[in-house]
């Protein structure tokens, strides 16, 4: 099962299960490539469906741009295609039945003119500094900060309403924004709704895995070979258990979606050895009893299991060409000085390699 760091609102969803099925969302803003830290928010999401929950999963591309822009406009369209494929691929890889699930991308109902409106309702009441802190751990931060990142929570709120939740399922570095929902959608005479946060990964670094940072994440698509040499780069001192992106990949991933750990070594060493709960490999590493290297040998054995379903239906041309449109190599994008064509259409579907249109794209 996933694992949940905190909820807030606790009774209210206690009240919402004495009634009916809770109806939840969780929502991921389509920036850099997804990685493999996406496991733990979809082994909940997972828990959420056996339970009997209505889930729906928002590509957040207006999110994406708002966030700095993170995605480029004339690649939201493309990346949330792609982001819709691959965590697609990454259900079915840990066997979530899809027809349970309700998919939406932002740009759908956050241009309507309802929506619209509160927007403008929502920033006559939030504060700069409540916005600001609001973001503080999800929005980039950078020196002199656009308008479009104080605006992005207070959409992360309204979504809450629009999508006709009980409860927002995120990662615990939401929490800032989740308080904020909570504080004002009843002054603009909404429902408060529960939250509901699952722990972050640290990243290979030590710090948060990072769609943005290629040093401190996998990627769902890397090669095996390229595992490898990021997980023999990534930071895992010997018996220490503090920011061990690896050790906790362990906790947060592998024994909620495999059920059990392998450690591989050589038989002089102890041989393999098969672990059924984590505060025995955490108790273990701690002691030096396991190894940096034979940790992460084993971590790789692991991920290799999750991540070949994937691998295998983006070999597919269609996928490989929507995933070279939607993250093009950075030294063959032109700079357009005005944003590309782009129609948000109602629903998401792949394009087809002979509809696809190089006009369409600010590539050289």
């Amino acid at each position: 099962m996933g694992v949940l760091q905190e909820v807030l609102g606790e009774e209210k969803v206690k009240q919402v299960l004495q009634e009916r099925e809770l109806k939840v969302y969780w929502g991921t803003a389509t920036t850099g490539k997804p990685h493999v830290a996406y496991f733990v928010p979809m082994s909940k999401i997972a828990d959420f469906l056996k339970a009997g929950c209505e889930v729906t999963i928002l590509f957040a591309d207006l999110h994406a741009y708002l966030d700095n822009m993170k995605a480029p406009w004339d690649l939201l369209e493309l990346r949330v295609k792609y982001y819709e494929q691959v965590i697609k691929a990454m259900l079915e890889s840990i066997g979530v039945p899809l027809e349970k699930l309700k998919f939406v991308k932002g740009t759908d109902f956050q241009l309507s003119r309802e929506y619209t409106l509160d927007v403008y309702r929502m920033s006559s009441m939030v504060t700069e500094h409540d916005a600001k802190k609001a973001g503080a751990e999800v929005v980039k931060q950078v020196e002199h900060p656009l308008l479009s990142g104080l605006l992005y929570p207070g959409l992360q709120a309204l979504d809450e309403e629009y999508l006709k939740v009980d409860a927002q399922f995120g990662g615990v570095d939401q929490r800032k924004i989740f308080t904020l929902a909570e504080k004002y959608l009843p002054s603009l005479g909404y429902a408060k709704r529960a939250h509901l946060m699952n722990p972050m990964v640290p990243g290979l670094t030590g710090a948060k895995m990072s769609s943005s940072e290629e040093e401190s994440k996998i990627d769902l698509l890397d090669s095996k070979e390229v595992v490898k040499k990021k997980l023999k780069k990534a930071f895992c001192e010997p018996g220490n258990i503090e920011n061990n992106g690896v050790l906790s990949f362990v906790k947060y991933v592998v024994f909620p979606l495999l059920g059990d750990f392998c450690i591989k070594r050589d038989p002089k060493w102890g041989g393999d050895k098969v672990y059924t709960v984590f505060e025995e490999v955490e108790k273990d590493f701690a002691e030096e009893m396991i190894h940096p290297g034979d940790l992460k040998a084993s971590v790789e054995v692991a991920l290799h299991q999750l991540l070949e379903p994937i691998r295998k239906k983006f070999e597919s041309p269609e996928l490989r060409q929507l995933t070279s449109l939607a993250y093009p190599d950075p030294s063959k994008i032109s700079q357009c000085s005005t944003p590309c064509p782009l129609s948000f259409s109602p629903h998401i579907t792949l394009i087809p390699p002979s509809k696809v249109q190089q006009d369409d794209f600010c590539t050289k």
